[in-house]
């Protein structure tokens, strides 16, 4: 594994996106261990994408202008409803105390659906994966998992590490409901452009 692979995976994981966004938002709405979660259902919502790069789905993607527009088409839908939920339902976003246990199951399942839904991960790793290794060389399918797999801790690292800063500072929001609304309608937002970004994305 080279130290060059190490870099550019932390560099993408570390970009801002629709899971990091969705990982903070867990943070500072249920605490550290709602965060945890939901950075676990998108790492695991990762591992679609990573099969299909490996199986060959990824090369349909990029040549079906189809089944890509239909696949984005439910990410961008998706992206629109959970930016409105988090906008309008002020008891999913609200900041509950550290004891109140949020539901796992639905944390995760949205996390992994946020990272499903997104086309553009499958070419990705069918676009980065085969730079560190080569198709044609023996063993090449176990080195794609290796790498797949630190590309996935690496993402489940940085997006804990999200969290948890989220989490940590909802202290000083606790008692400041003008700020927490600020900070629904900021996610909200965040989601819809993420969701805009991802309608004008092309194969």
């Amino acid at each position: 594994m080279s130290i060059e692979f190490l870099l550019t995976t932390l560099v993408i994981v570390a970009t801002p996106g629709t899971g990091a966004v969705y990982t903070l938002a867990a943070g500072l709405s249920r605490g550290a261990r709602a965060s945890v979660i939901a950075a676990v259902g998108c790492t695991l919502g990762i591992v679609p994408h990573m099969v299909a790069a490996m199986t060959g789905l990824a090369a349909l993607l990029h040549t079906s202008a189809l089944a890509f527009q239909t696949l984005k088409s439910l990410g961008v839908a998706y992206l629109l409803y959970v930016a409105w939920t988090t906008l309008c339902d002020t008891d999913t976003f609200a900041v509950h105390p550290a004891t109140a246990p949020p539901s796992a199951a639905k944390v995760i399942a949205s996390g992994v659906l946020i990272n499903i839904l997104n086309p553009k991960l499958t070419i990705f790793f069918f676009a980065f994966l085969p730079q560190f290794v080569r198709p044609d060389e023996p063993g090449a399918v176990v080195d794609m998992v290796e790498l797949s797999s630190v590309f996935m801790l690496l993402t489940l690292v940085v997006f804990v590490g999200y969290g948890v800063f989220a989490a940590a500072v909802r202290t000083h929001v606790v008692a400041r409901p003008r700020v927490m609304t600020w900070i629904r309608r900021t996610f909200a937002a965040s989601f819809v452009a993420l969701g805009a970004r991802l309608a004008i994305t092309g194969r």
